[in-house]
């Protein structure tokens, strides 16, 4: 029993080890992080070289559901407000009706490629609607994909917040299933009071748990390497009390950890780095376990309808929901082209998956393992292509500074101040005698490894090690100091623009200026002002408006959306119809139906034109 129980431990964390070091792969390559894992889950598997036959599907989804929960915390964790606020309305609209029209319309094609009934078809569609959170904050964050930050912003935030709702659906829909004949008005009835229970329970056991955490974490004295376990304690304490409530429990951690991530917290600094090494363990156990339970032997008899659909999902499904639900939000036909294409699918869908087989469903292993398949075919076919795409859509945002050399020290207590320390780069304007604002405290420089104070070390020069005193939320502003240079090449002036306007200039003298039109209620607005009217909601770095021969653009934004620089293109780059010549925005629509509507009252006004009479034979 113990050689079985240690062989066991040497199985499992030698999986792993390897799974980390294999992960290297993706940070070279680019390729998708869940599909090396789940690669290697399939070859240690009863039908891979490792031979480890693995079939509990109870044990499988309580993993799964834990690991699931500690990531979706840490996803909240990790959305700072300011993100939250610049694309919380498009995000959550396709993190929740998205996934909804997703499920109906990929129900169709199910219907008929696997011959199953309607409500299987809407549950498979449910088990494979919503975007994996862990491959886009993998390709995103740790990718090094910079995109615009309002497109970058609605993937995270809808990634990160549209599980609950995809559970929700599978959940229900496994129970309508397992009950049943239903009646239709039954079946809206049982639709309508779970999803309120669920969300409504779950959105209220997130907010008082992320209260809990703040107040216990900074009224509590402990420990300092206690903070995060406690944290992580109270956040699965409000998992499990929200899911016996009849909530969801995987809403609730989502906003506990949003608000805990947005609230002066002892600990942060200690917390977010625990909190990532945790993430990782959960993604790669979570991955590997549900490898494991795969039969690929299996795959072959279902693959080509799987594939089929994998490709209705792709290509029809996704798209189709994603231009439904942005269209009242502005959104450029690039963007939505990438939002759409984004839509990969991973461990959630696998996890998902298993519900069915707990269930008893008749076709429970068939979709289980149908949507395994889709969700390799989603990694592989989408996983590969999304810088290639941000590339070629021009979506891809020149980096504001150059490589930063900064480690983060917390102070104890409750302290206003973080340590910084920075390593001066070379031909960075600090080390070009660029002096450090007030507001900044150097107290030590470390020169060839000898400690000085400030006064001693006159001017600073590049490899000095500087530690500062400084308030988190001005650690940015220092970043630009101490960071090199960032290179700008041709790449970037077209994608900002050659030129910088004022901002506060009217918009009415740029027009004149450079030969386009503006109304004339418009005309008075600052340059600013009328980018955000046109734009629609909040602006972030990137955002551009073309007005031929014209281009506008989002030079640099703040914290509350305020624009502070605007760039002038002189040859617009914006979204050409031959390139895209679909999911036309609600401006468009508007346009083309105003311009429809004037033709007709035009042919409608004109004069009848006399017809010639033909000559015949009397003439």
């Amino acid at each position: 029993m113990i050689d079985m129980m240690l062989l066991a431990i040497l199985i499992g964390a030698g999986l792993v080890v390897f799974s980390i070091f294999t992960s290297l792969v993706a940070f070279r390559f680019g390729a998708p992080l869940l599909l090396i894992l789940l690669g290697i889950g399939l070859i240690a598997g009863v039908d891979g070289i490792g031979g480890i036959e693995f079939a509990n599907v109870e044990a499988a989804y309580f993993i799964g559901s834990i690991a699931l929960a500690v990531i979706l915390f840490d996803s909240g964790l990790g959305t700072r407000l300011k993100t939250f606020r610049l694309a919380a309305a498009p995000a959550l609209i396709l993190a929740t009706l998205g996934v909804v029209i997703t499920a109906a319309l990929l129900a169709v094609p199910i219907y008929y490629i696997l011959g199953v009934g309607w409500l299987e078809a809407l549950l498979l569609g449910a088990i494979v609607g919503s975007t994996d959170a862990a491959a886009v904050f993998f390709l995103l964050r740790v990718g090094g994909i910079r995109i615009r930050e309002r497109v970058r912003a609605t993937l995270e935030i809808e990634s990160a917040s549209n599980d609950p709702m995809a559970i929700f659906l599978t959940m229900t829909l496994v129970s309508v299933l397992a009950a049943g004949e239903i009646g239709a008005q039954d079946a809206v009835w049982t639709f309508a009071s779970a999803f309120l229970l669920q969300m409504g329970v779950g959105l209220a056991a997130g907010l008082f748990g992320g209260g809990l955490i703040v107040q216990t974490v900074n009224r509590v004295t402990l420990e300092t390497g206690l903070y995060p376990i406690v944290v992580i304690g109270l956040a699965m304490c409000n998992f499990a009390v929200a899911s016996m409530l009849g909530g969801s429990g995987f809403l609730a951690v989502f906003v506990a950890g949003l608000i805990a991530g947005n609230v002066p917290m002892r600990g942060a600094v200690m917390l977010r780095r625990f909190q990532e090494g945790l993430t990782w363990l959960a993604q790669i156990v979570m991955f590997l376990v549900l490898g494991l339970l795969a039969t690929p032997s299996e795959f072959p008899q279902i693959a080509l309808q799987a594939v089929l659909i994998a490709l209705a999902l792709i290509l029809f499904a996704r798209p189709l929901a994603v231009w439904l639900c942005l269209l009242p939000f502005g959104f450029r036909r690039t963007e939505t082209t990438f939002l759409a294409w984004v839509g990969l699918r991973g461990a959630v869908s696998i996890l998902l998956g298993i519900l069915p087989i707990i269930g008893d469903l008749p076709n429970g292993q068939t979709l289980f393992n149908v949507a395994f398949i889709i969700v390799l075919s989603s990694l592989l076919v989408q996983g590969w292509t999304i810088r290639p795409l941000a590339r070629q859509l021009g979506l891809i945002v020149p980096p504001r500074i150059g490589p930063v050399d900064r480690v983060e020290l917390e102070l104890p207590g409750n302290a206003r101040h973080e340590l910084v320390t920075y390593r001066i780069a070379k031909e960075s304007p600090v080390a070009r005698g660029e002096r450090i604002p007030r507001w900044a405290r150097p107290s030590l420089i470390v020169r060839n490894g000898r400690s000085m104070r400030i006064h001693e070390a006159g001017r600073l020069g590049a490899g000095d090690y500087v530690y500062i005193f400084v308030p988190p939320n001005f650690i940015s502003l220092l970043d630009r100091l101490f960071a090199s240079p960032a290179e700008l090449s041709d790449a970037d002036e077209d994608y900002f623009g050659a030129f910088t306007l004022d901002p506060k200039r009217p918009i009415g003298d740029v027009a004149r200026s450079y030969g386009f039109e503006v109304n004339e209620e418009n005309a008075e607005l600052s340059v600013a002002d009328f980018l955000r009217k046109r734009l629609g909601g909040a602006v972030g770095r990137g955002d551009r408006l073309t007005l031929p021969p014209v281009e506008l653009i989002v030079r640099e934004a703040d914290d509350d959306h305020r624009i502070l620089a605007v760039g002038l293109g002189l040859e617009p780059s914006g979204d050409s119809p031959a390139r895209i010549p679909f999911f036309y925005s609600s401006r468009e629509i508007a346009g083309g139906i105003r311009n429809w509507l004037h033709r007709r009252r035009q042919r409608a006004s004109a004069p009848p034109q006399e017809t010639k009479k033909k000559p015949g034979k009397d003439s």
